[in-house]
């Protein structure tokens, strides 16, 4: 049995008979031959720009693992830092929570600061609490640097009582207004320096230098701090007990309103304003409401 191959070659026609085998390896030529046609045709200018492109897709995902690292490395970095600052203040109440427990006599078990407390409670999912540290680890961090700055202040004023700092002494009245000066007129009717007509004189005038120093005659909540009527700009403060003293004529206030200050402390700059003659400060001690002579208080001893 044979075979009938026709080769077209332009306009003449070949025909040739060809038995299976001689038929099968002429195709396996043609076919070997039309795919290296195919791969000749290929534009080595578009293989390029295949190659090149891959290339720039390696390139910018390199630089995208490079960013990721880096800002990874910056966030933990910050959480360092807070973690750092977190442990700083730690310490630091570690510290004054020991002096405190030591100098007051408290029980050393219920307030030892140098181990861990006894902690526990129900058993949670690990996986489902790393998915929730991760993601609010920041934020836990930013709650307990606010709570360790609010226990801080708490154990300030907790220092301040158990250190004895004469709290019932500081706010016991007791001095003068003034560190320099003298004082220039008393409680009790007197001549009005404006008017010439006799009049009363709810308080003590203490005459110095414009820019002497106003003191705290004791400790106390400052309720006014600025001008009122005849007083110029004055400073007001609650010392408990009923009793309030007045600060008038100053040039200057160094407190305001919700200040606590101390015994001694300057509050005020003398001066004249308000109703004035020249640089004193007018001291006033109320109990109740009702002016009293304040020059018992002054020539008061003080307390401790």
């Amino acid at each position: 049995m044979s075979l009938t191959l026709v080769v077209r070659s332009k306009k003449v026609r070949f025909r040739y008979n060809l038995s299976k085998r001689q038929l099968g390896a002429a195709l396996a030529v043609t076919l070997g031959l039309t795919l290296i046609a195919g791969r000749s045709t290929q534009d080595p200018a578009e293989a390029q720009a295949r190659v090149a492109y891959t290339q720039t897709g390696l390139i910018k995902q390199k630089e995208e693992v490079e960013l990721l690292k880096e800002t990874t490395q910056q966030q933990l970095t910050g959480m360092l830092m807070k973690l750092g600052e977190v442990q700083g203040q730690l310490h630091r109440l570690n510290a004054l929570g020991e002096r405190l427990a030591n100098e007051s006599g408290l029980n050393s078990e219920e307030f030892n600061f140098s181990e861990l407390p006894a902690v526990g409670g129900p058993a949670q999912d690990l996986v489902e609490t790393q998915v929730q540290a991760a993601s609010d680890v920041m934020f836990q961090i930013d709650q307990m640097l606010a709570q360790l700055d609010g226990k801080a202040k708490q154990l300030q004023a907790l220092e301040s009582i158990l250190l004895n700092h004469h709290i019932e002494a500081q706010s016991y009245l007791a001095g003068r207004p003034i560190n320099s000066g003298w004082l220039s007129s008393y409680y009790g009717v007197r001549k009005d320096p404006f008017s010439g007509m006799p009049a009363m004189h709810k308080g003590l005038d203490f005459a110095g230098q414009e820019g002497d120093e106003v003191v705290a005659t004791g400790a106390g909540l400052v309720t006014w701090a600025g001008e009122r009527y005849g007083y110029g700009n004055l400073v007001e403060i609650e010392h408990g007990n009923g009793l309030v003293t007045r600060y008038g004529h100053n040039k200057d206030l160094e407190v305001k309103v919700g200040d606590v200050v101390t015994k001694g402390q300057t509050i005020a700059i003398m001066g004249s304003t308000g109703r004035s003659t020249g640089a004193h400060v007018h001291y006033e001690v109320m109990q109740h409401g009702r002016q009293i002579d304040p020059l018992p208080f002054v020539y008061r001893k003080s307390q401790g």
